[in-house]
């Protein structure tokens, strides 16, 4: 903890004291946040003092806490320490992290051997979120900001965790209009692509979101065979012939095996 936030918060409020505008959510994150690396274990009386709370209300955060698993007690020195529940509320968090490290130095080599900008994208339920990058080092790319979201139903990388999805999953998400798809498309014919994308293991988007835009994107499965992300390559469309495009698709299908393996993924499973 910075010298800043012990400040800010003893500005915010005087030690012992509960009358706070802050929520009991905030309450819970300020006592959390007193376990870090060089101090793992804390009582009761330093979290009072550190977060400005009554030892009678820290107690009782620590006891919900303890209840949940979020942090656990010694026995010996009846001091907290972050527990095993924590495992289970950050996992999801852990394994896109994980995904993207792993990613990242296969990213580069696909970047650099097909002379595109290599991305990585994670599904967010009904979205497709960009949590990596390698632009073009080309003067004319296709980048986009770290953290864009997606959920145009045309985009590569949307069509290849659609089509990962149940069809009634898929339909739900068209239907409710969290997906969006031109007009006049038919949805039936829209999930034999999604499903074909899936058989042939890449989903393309040439020029179809934007007329000077091509993206290619490959399935990443994890050691359970789960779909955790996706690579995508990015490119200008007047760089893109036929003849291009089917090197770019081989490009990004390997990459994203390579990727897969990585993780753990036994090819066929």
């Amino acid at each position: 903890m910075t010298a800043v936030n012990k400040e800010s918060r003893s500005s915010a409020r005087t030690p012992g004291s509960d009358s706070r505008g802050a929520s009991v959510i905030v309450n819970v994150v300020d006592v959390l946040r007193c376990f870090t690396t060089e101090r793992p274990e804390v009582g009761v009386t330093d979290i009072a003092a550190e977060v400005g709370l009554h030892k009678s209300s820290v107690s009782r955060i620590l006891a919900t806490l303890e209840q949940e698993r979020i942090v656990e007690r010694d026995q010996e020195t009846r001091k907290f320490r972050l527990g095993l529940g924590l495992i289970a509320i950050t996992g999801p968090l852990l394994a896109n992290l994980n995904v993207r490290r792993v990613a990242y130095p296969v990213l580069n080599e696909l970047c650099e051997r097909s002379g595109e900008t290599a991305v990585l994208n994670i599904w967010d339920g009904g979205e497709s979120v960009s949590v990596e990058q390698i632009p073009s080092k080309r003067n004319v790319k296709h980048t986009s900001v770290m953290g864009s979201r997606y959920a145009t139903g045309l985009s590569a990388t949307v069509q290849m965790f659609l089509a990962h999805e149940t069809r009634d999953q898929a339909l739900e998400l068209i239907d409710s209009g969290a997906i969006s798809l031109p007009a006049q498309t038919d949805t039936g014919e829209y999930l034999k692509r999604l499903q074909s994308a899936r058989e042939a293991g890449f989903a393309i988007n040439y020029g179809e979101t934007s007329q000077d835009e091509v993206g290619v994107a490959a399935p990443v499965f994890d050691h359970r065979g789960q779909l955790v992300a996706c690579v995508m390559i990015a490119a200008p469309y007047y760089r893109v012939s036929t003849e291009v495009l089917q090197d770019l698709t081989r490009q990004t299908m390997r990459a994203a095996a390579e990727v897969s393996v990585r993780l753990g993924h036994l090819p066929g499973t």
